[in-house]
């Protein structure tokens, strides 16, 4: 029954295949197949569940029809035995059956799994059978993988036209791509969607400029490109230029002097322009901003920037004209001047400079305020000057005060200047003098101070007068030619002010100067300085200067010799270190100006100091056997009575010991002594109180002389007789005695160490041994220690000498041949290092 069953399943399988319409087929009670069709959806690598039936079939066949094919494939089926899963089960997915029922569950589906899944179903098949057929269509799905965008550029150019490309590697279809912008701010928005991949941009501007990317979706999932930037290129704009501080004129842009100023330029540009400034044509910077920090007035001018894109090499210009307003410098000049014959006054205000010109305006008592400056025909730049005529109605005071008002835009506040008008304070002054080559005679008249400045001009005897019409401002000065002036007459100075009506006078009367002196004759002792006196007895006009003449009628000049310190009314002459016979005569005192001249004689007269007293050497003597160094000591006769200021000690030479010419210790000095004639070397001592001296540095093997001289200033005294150094004390007994205790010291220990070696190397040197001490075996024990085995005596109870030396010193006696030793028995054989006792007699002879 079963085996029908199945030939009847199979035998209907190939008509359901076949045909593209799903049957349901169920075996009713008219042995009818009843049939099911459904439809499932899974996505690669996922899980799907494919449904048999809603309860457990009796026996089931799950086959599987590739589409395109007509095969019917077996995957997995339960006779009623267990469940059988065939290979071809294992390119469709890890296929499992789910138990309690005929649904199967297949685990990382595969693309290969898609396809049509039959399920022939059996119920009921020992009773009344029932044949299911379902037909399950696995639809596999593939996810869309990520996207990435591709552009045909990424840098286009500003009206270009380009594309973009939304690439996939796996997707099933139906695809919907959506692409988005964002912004350099973030803003992201969707430009175009559709189910094409590619875009197209026909006119590329800076607005696209931006973030991209493309989103790919289907019926699985959704994913998107990576970000991909487009970059376009363009630019550069006509620049704009901000001025800061903003300021604008009808001729362009306007800043204040010593303002800091920034102009910044801008234009659009990608990639970004690159700035250059010109001023007046010429190239002062490169960058955006240019910067002028205490901007000055030689600023002021045409400044363009040029933008340029060196990508494209496009570029483009814009120029701004910029002037530097600059307030004048200083602040307004105010004078005050004389007008109409200096009858009137004339204010006058000025502040030249400045751009724009000051604004000048004056204030005062409105009586004050005269007559415009354009009635009286002075022409006078109005911005930069302003001026105002007082009528002489007007001038009643004396010390009147004006002031002027500028005001200029490039300051925050006003300035002024004030101008007064007075009187000079005080009177005409008139005095004379003569020029440096006394060709002319000047006669000066002043009257300063006052504003504005008085009027003077001179009057003088003979007719002067009309020289008052080439009067001059504050001074005038009337030449005439040296020696044609009037002595005992006035000349007079007119001044005039214009707030005075009677004029001012000053008057000179010239006369010829007379000389005083303190004293006639000057008497000063040799080597002082001296001073001469002379001065004007009057303020005599004019005055040319005082010269002095020297004893030999020679001018005197500030030299080593003279000083002059002179005044116009006073000449003082210094001499300096006089001398009686160079000094002494008389010095002459002269002077002049242009009416007569004059001069005054002074003598004077250099004296000698007295005669020191004499003075004796009373010790000469060497200090030391080297004879180097002599010591000197002296007296002055009749010390109380003073007289004297210093010494004059001097050395010669006189002769030199034999056979010690050529010393090394010559010095130079007394090698020219003995070359040329002896001369005498001379120790100046500038202590009066002094009475010894050291006089060093002498050759040992020359004899000298020394004598001693007094002087007084520079008077020199009589010497003294000459004497020659004495030797220097010396005892040589202790010499002698400290020689003799060393050299007995210094033999006793050379004995003692021969001894030592001898005993040590006996057997070395057995006959030195034996010569000295004896032979072992000699049965003779004579003792060391006596005196006529020790030495020989002289006659005279002295150690005769051996060898024949004629040193006198300590000597070693020469013992016997005994043995070293006192006692009876000799040292056993062998013992070299037996001790020895030796006794030595040392005698030392000294004169």
């Amino acid at each position: 029954m079963v085996a029908q069953l199945l030939g009847l399943a199979f035998l209907f399988l190939p008509t359901s295949v076949v045909t593209s319409t799903t049957y349901g087929v169920k075996i009713n009670e008219n042995w009818e197949v009843v049939y099911r069709d459904t439809s499932v959806y899974g996505v690669v690598g996922k899980a799907v569940i494919l449904e048999c039936g809603t309860t457990l079939p009796d026996m089931y066949i799950w086959s599987f029809t590739k589409p395109g094919t007509e095969a019917i494939k077996a995957v997995v089926y339960d006779l009623g035995k267990g469940q059988r899963i065939q290979k071809l089960a294992e390119t469709l997915g890890r296929l499992t059956i789910i138990s309690n029922s005929a649904a199967v569950s297949i685990e990382q589906l595969p693309v290969a799994a898609h396809g049509l899944f039959t399920c022939q179903a059996f119920y009921d098949i020992a009773q009344e059978p029932k044949v299911f057929y379902y037909y399950v269509h696995l639809t596999v799905r593939v996810p869309v993988s990520k996207p990435y965008l591709l552009m045909s550029d990424v840098s286009p150019v500003e009206g270009s036209t380009m594309w973009m490309r939304c690439n996939l590697e796996n997707g099933t279809g139906p695809i919907q791509y959506v692409w988005q912008h964002e912004t350099r701010s973030g803003n992201i928005s969707a430009f175009a969607q559709g189910k094409n991949s590619v875009i197209n941009v026909t006119d590329v501007t800076r607005n696209h400029t931006g973030w991209y990317r493309c989103v790919a979706s289907n019926a699985v999932n959704s994913e998107s490109s990576n970000r991909l930037w487009l970059d376009t290129i363009f630019g550069p704009d006509i620049p704009q230029i901000d001025v800061t501080p903003y300021s604008i004129t009808e001729r362009g842009y306007s800043a204040l002097e010593r303002e800091t100023v920034s102009l910044l330029c801008q234009a659009q540009s990608n990639p970004a322009s690159q700035y250059v400034w010109f001023y007046n044509n010429s190239q002062i910077y490169t960058g955006p901003q240019l910067t002028i920090t205490k901007i000055l007035r030689m600023h002021t001018g045409e400044y363009a920037c040029l933008a340029q894109n060196t990508y494209l090499n496009t570029r483009s210009r814009k120029t701004i004209s910029l002037t530097v307003y600059y307030p004048p410098d200083g602040s307004p000049s105010c004078s005050v001047e004389p007008a109409l014959n200096h009858t009137s006054l004339r204010l006058l205000c000025s502040w030249p400079g400045g751009l724009p010109s000051p604004s000048l305006h004056w204030t005062g008592h409105p009586k004050r305020v005269g007559q415009n400056e354009a009635d009286t025909g002075q022409q006078t730049n109005p911005l930069t000057n302003t001026a105002i005529l007082l009528m002489s109605e007007v001038l009643t005071s004396n010390n009147s005060s004006f002031t002027c008002m500028g005001s200029h835009l490039a300051l925050k506040e006003s300035t002024e200047c004030s101008t007064r008008t007075y009187i000079p304070p005080a009177e005409p002054m008139c005095f004379a003098y003569v020029t440096n080559n006394k060709k002319y005679l000047m006669l000066s008249c002043s009257w300063d101070g006052g504003a504005p400045k008085a009027l003077v001009w001179w009057e003088g005897p003979g007719g002067m007068g009309d020289q008052g019409k080439g009067g001059q401002e504050n001074s005038n000065i009337l030449i005439l030619r040296y020696g044609t002036a009037s002595g005992g007459k006035p000349y007079t100075c007119q001044a005039k002010h214009p707030l005075l009506v009677q004029t001012k006078t000053c008057r000179l009367t010239l006369e010829a100067p007379v000389l005083l002196t303190r004293r006639r004759v000057v008497s000063v002792y040799e080597g002082s300085d001296v001073q001469l006196t002379c001065n004007l007895r009057d303020n005599y006009l004019p005055v040319s200067e005082i010269t002095w003449f020297n004893n030999q009628g020679v001018g005197v000049q500030d030299t080593l010799k003279y000083a002059l310190l002179r005044t116009s009314a006073w000449a003082n002459l210094t001499v300096k270190d006089t001398k009686e016979t160079q000094d002494s005569g008389e010095y002459r005192c002269s002077t002049s100006n242009a009416v007569g001249g004059t001069e005054i004689n002074v003598t004077l007269v250099v004296k000698r100091h007295p005669m020191p007293p004499n003075a004796s050497l009373v010790n000469v003597m060497y200090n030391s056997r080297q004879r180097t160094e002599v010591e000197l000591e002296w007296q002055v006769q009749n010390e109380e009575a003073g007289g004297w200021t210093g010494f004059i000690l001097q050395h010669i030479w006189v002769s030199e010991r034999p056979g010690r010419r050529g010393s090394n210790n010559d010095s130079k000095e007394t090698t020219e002594e003995r070359i040329g004639p002896p001369v005498w070397y001379q120790n100046i001592i500038q202590d009066p109180e002094a009475r010894s001296h050291t006089v060093g540095r002498l050759t040992p093997t020359v004899t000298y002389e020394f004598r001693i001289t007094p002087v007084n200033h520079r008077t020199i005294g009589h010497s003294s007789a000459a004497k020659t150094p004495a030797e220097p004390r010396y005892n040589v007994y202790p010499a002698v005695i400290g020689a003799a205790i060393g050299g007995m010291f210094i033999a006793a220990f050379l004995t003692v160490l021969l001894l030592v070696f001898i005993i040590r190397n006996r057997n070395n040197n057995p006959r030195l041994h034996d010569m000295l001490f004896g032979s072992q075996h000699s049965q003779s024990r004579e003792n060391i220690n006596f005196p006529e085995d020790e030495v020989v005596r002289g006659s005279e109870g002295e150690i005769e000498e051996i060898g024949g030396s004629s040193n006198l010193g300590p000597t070693m006696p020469l013992p016997r041949a005994a043995s070293p030793l006192a006692t009876s028995q000799a040292p056993p054989p062998g013992d070299d290092n037996e001790p020895v006792s030796v006794t030595i007699t040392v005698k030392a002879t000294g004169s």
